[in-house]
């Protein structure tokens, strides 16, 4: 079984557009890629997300991974390979989901809360895990059930993190994470969410030097 590695990035970031809409994705996208995230998931609960999505993957680099959060089913899957879309990311463990992905090279990041539930997207050949809600675990769970796990898979902490806790968590070196409200919410001006993305960029960098 062949697993899509998670791509090295100078800063392992996911922002998680959900409620974006197509007419204000390319302008959001833009303002979080120059700022420096270097990852962009929209969720498939947004208002017409595949469209979104390929805006998204026509304003990225090579580089900046782009694709889609909430995927339950194949044929969403498929969607999203159609519009260009690298990054597959499920709030559960779906081994058909998983592996129809990485039949399409796309790096996968199932959501996991227990060391059942992550040793058998581990098993799937998921490219990295989510654990959520991070708020929940904290930082010491997390670090509990990492152990049991491959030492080379990334794990990355979501829910509840943002620039205010990364030190919480790199301390106990979980460095990638999937930010959600603290970057974007419905309603916001590019503006507000170049501020935003600014802070999270500083504080990440802050957090990365202190442990570094």
């Amino acid at each position: 079984m062949s697993v899509v590695p998670f791509p090295p990035m100078k800063r392992p970031l996911v922002a998680i557009l959900r409620g974006v809409r197509p007419d204000e994705a390319a302008d959001i996208v833009s303002v979080l890629i120059d700022s420096g995230m270097t990852a962009i998931e929209i969720p498939l609960n947004s208002p017409d997300p595949f469209r979104s999505i390929e805006i998204a993957v026509k304003k990225a680099t090579a580089e900046i991974l782009v694709g889609a959060g909430t995927v339950l089913t194949l044929e969403a899957v498929e969607q999203l390979h159609d519009v260009g879309g690298r990054l597959l990311v499920t709030p559960n463990v779906d081994p058909e989901i998983i592996a129809r992905a990485r039949a399409h090279g796309m790096v996968t990041m199932p959501g996991v809360f227990t060391p059942t539930e992550a040793l058998l997207a581990a098993k799937t050949g998921a490219s990295s895990l989510k654990f959520f809600p991070a708020s929940v675990l904290g930082a010491a769970g997390i670090t509990a059930i990492r152990a049991v796990l491959p030492a080379d898979l990334m794990i990355a902490a979501v829910g509840g993190v943002s620039d205010a806790n990364f030190a919480d968590y790199t301390r106990a070196g979980i460095v990638a994470f999937g930010l959600g409200s603290s970057l974007y919410k419905p309603g916001m001006t590019t503006a507000e969410v170049a501020v935003r993305t600014k802070a999270t960029i500083e504080a990440y960098d802050k957090a990365i030097q202190q442990v570094g």
